[in-house]
């Protein structure tokens, strides 16, 4: 039987990390957390996302699916429909060169359009007369009026005014509206698929102890206080806390640990955690909406209302084109009659500047980036709960980090063994302490095997294994008393040893007593990261500053801090202070991001500008951190913040695109230079207007290289 290795009181019991359930939650929160813009979601305002327990967030799941297949559904109609139209439009025919005579033509078109603009525009409809209501008018706003100015001047052409039809840009208008409101929402399915898979780890009925008797109840009926019984090879049931029993979890679904977990009295349990080969009775913490599901369900709605500072910059762009759109247009329509020119020409130049102010590009600019970076961040292990934060991470200035598990690997490695027994060599000493350490889990058991499996070492059989409470482990290996074990037990026994060499508050040492002799001793290290180095020196390279912040002892933060070239160090800092560190910091003028694991640090990853909870985080990460680094590596921390400067980039050249061509298109449009024979046509207006559109999802597919370069 497997026991900890307890003997080695530097073990500490952290809460348990939930860090894989984090990246489920994450992936799936950043994908929607660009904030379902009001340009791309007319009608998720009429169906609000579901709050509360799993039921109602499947419920939710189940209409966003709806939605979802309708979108697709107008997308794909609104796009074949729109081929003949195109094809049979004098514009584009005058563009392209061709001509293309089609007995009532442009009937067809008028009756294909119609089609296109009360199906596919439906959403867009509704969205301008609920925006009109609000008395806030947005990119629904810009959208409808822009297609029905199009589609009634076309209809009126179409019946005889003298000009020239609109009907393929208002069906290219729809199509690539519906398309960007498609991509939003499928990044919205994501967020459903992922919390059902949380709901699918979780099981349905609980063994529940009551006088002395195991009843059987369905999880949703647990109440806070039960003691329930969780047998080989079940799943947890509910978060809670062991009272009785001895067993190895399997939480690899929760915290991406690849190996079983030993909980025994008094450690921390989370629901959906499978139980290895012990029996457990566990005091239930949490149920409901106090759950840890419940509280990933909470997060990943509330995200989806969040939007970035980009985002709400792109509906002010919305709002103010839509009165530039209707000032400009009705302004062009009477200047033109007042001057004296006919109705079908002022009518014509009123359409044209309506049309080209509603840049079909808006539409696609930041959802397209958000999809693309979402992706690739995932796919490098960046989970971005705040995208404002994620924006701003351009801005910082310094960068404090948390030493244990980001800087260094969090798992002692052996530094050196020293023998004081001719007859135990090294490689003998370890060899012998392998044969009773195989028996453990425990990380510097782990270690110690690492080290013989990397040497050659054949590990010996062992028997008689015994665990000392608090101090180590014994067993017999090959005829011989060998006990592997720390101070404590030195001390407790008076034993006396000769004067090791270790680094007395940076290494861990063990001793090896073999048949009750002191043999020699192992050191073990908690190991920096081979990344570190580079993560500092790009830091440096970009003048961020870069300190240590840990509550580990003076010279173990200064070995850390010294080997890595920081620009300095805090040591003996504890939780509460590390806080009032940032604090301190921001008073200064420092932008400041915080790493760290989002236990002890989850009051200064909250005041930091930016928080990074790393791999290791708990849920506590999940509500504090802005941006989880699934993998611990700092190297991301670098990569992340010149991510956040590229994707700002593109999302602000994007946005410039897809409005800017309007400074110079406008104007032309409305015949300022008319004297000068300068006027925009609605041929060209709308050739610019592709080609907005066209630049902006080109551009935005240039971030993906940019990106890959970075990792």
């Amino acid at each position: 039987m497997n026991k900890d290795h307890g003997h080695h009181e530097h073990h500490s019991h952290k809460e348990q990390s939930v860090n894989k359930a984090e990246k489920i939650e994450e992936r799936l929160q950043e994908k929607t957390l660009h904030g379902h813009s009001d340009a791309m979601h007319s009608d998720t305002r009429h169906h609000p996302p579901h709050q509360g327990h799993a039921a109602h967030g499947e419920a939710g799941h189940d209409h966003h699916r709806m939605m979802i297949e309708d979108f697709k559904k107008r997308f794909w109609v609104s796009l074949v429909l729109s081929v003949p139209v195109i094809v049979l439009s004098p514009m584009v025919q005058h563009i392209l060169g061709f001509s293309l005579d089609v007995p009532y033509g442009m009937y067809i078109a008028f009756a294909l359009s119609s089609i296109i603009y009360f199906y596919g525009g439906w959403p867009f409809l509704t969205g301008l007369v609920e925006e009109v209501k609000k008395g806030a008018p947005g990119m629904m706003t810009l959208i409808g009026v822009a297609i029905s100015v199009a589609y009634v001047y076309s209809t009126a052409v179409a019946f005889g005014l003298e000009g020239m039809d609109f009907f393929w840009e208002l069906a290219t208008l729809i199509v690539i509206m519906l398309l960007g409101h498609w991509i939003e929402m499928k990044s919205v399915l994501g967020a459903s698929k992922a919390l059902e898979l949380l709901v699918s780890m979780m099981p349905s009925e609980a063994q529940v102890i009551r006088n002395g008797e195991t009843i059987t109840l369905k999880v949703e009926d647990l109440q806070q206080g039960d003691l329930i019984l969780v047998k080989p090879g079940e799943k947890v049931p509910a978060d809670g806390v062991v009272v009785q029993g001895d067993s190895y979890l399997n939480e690899s679904m929760l915290t991406g640990e690849s190996k079983p977990v030993q909980k025994r009295k008094d450690d921390n349990v989370i629901g959906g955690a499978i139980n290895g080969n012990g029996s457990l009775q566990v005091r239930v913490v949490s149920t409901g909406k106090d759950s840890y599901l419940n509280k990933v369900i909470n997060l990943v709605q509330e995200a989806q209302k969040t939007k970035s500072d980009t985002q709400r910059l792109a509906d002010k762009a919305a709002k103010w084109l839509t009165y530039v759109a209707l000032v400009a247009g009705f302004g062009t329509f009477a200047v033109w009659l007042l001057v004296g020119a006919e109705l079908d020409f002022a009518l014509e130049r009123m359409v044209t500047v309506m049309v080209i102010s509603c840049p079909h590009a808006l539409g696609l600019a930041i959802p397209l980036v958000v999809a693309i970076s979402t992706a690739v961040s995932a796919n490098n292990g960046l989970l971005i709960r705040n995208r404002t934060a994620f924006e701003n991470s351009r801005l910082i200035t310094t960068i404090i980090f948390d030493k244990t598990g980001t800087l260094t690997q969090g798992s002692h490695e052996v530094e050196q063994v020293v023998s004081f027994d001719q007859r135990f060599p090294e490689q003998e000493l370890l060899r012998l302490a392998s044969g009773v350490e195989q028996n453990s889990e425990h990380y510097i058991s782990q270690g110690i095997l690492r080290k013989v499996k990397a040497d050659g070492i054949a590990v010996p059989a062992s028997e008689n294994f015994n665990y000392l409470p608090g101090k180590g482990l014994e067993g017999t290996v090959e005829g011989s008393d060998v006990k592997v074990v720390g101070p404590n037990y030195i001390k407790e026994y008076g034993i006396q040893v000769p004067d090791s060499k270790a680094e007395e508050g940076v290494e861990t040492v063990v001793y090896v007593l073999v048949d009750q002799q002191v043999a020699g001793y192992i050191t073990m290290r908690d190991q920096i990261r081979p990344e570190s180095a580079g993560a500092i020196k790009v830091l440096k390279e970009n003048g961020i500053k870069n300190l240590l912040l840990t509550g580990d002892n003076e010279r173990v933060a200064k070995n850390v801090s010294d080997k890595l070239g920081m620009d300095g160090y805090l040591a003996n800092v504890l939780p509460h202070q590390k806080q009032e560190k940032i604090k301190e910091l921001q008073a200064q003028g420092e932008f400041v991001a915080m790493t760290g694991d989002g236990v002890n640090d989850a009051p200064a990853l909250a005041q930091a500008d930016v928080g990074i909870a790393v791999g290791s985080g708990t849920d506590v990460a999940a509500e504090t951190a802005d941006i989880i680094l699934v993998n611990s590596n700092p190297q991301d921390i670098a990569s992340l913040i010149m991510f956040g400067k590229a994707t700002y980039r593109k999302m602000i050249q994007n946005l410039i695109w897809a409005t800017g061509y309007n400074i110079i298109a406008l104007p032309l449009a409305a015949g300022v230079l008319y004297q000068q024979g300068i006027m925009v046509s609605p041929a060209i207006g709308a050739a610019l207007m592709s080609l907005s559109t066209v630049i902006v999802a080109i551009n935005a597919q240039l971030l993906r290289r940019q990106i890959k370069q970075l990792y």
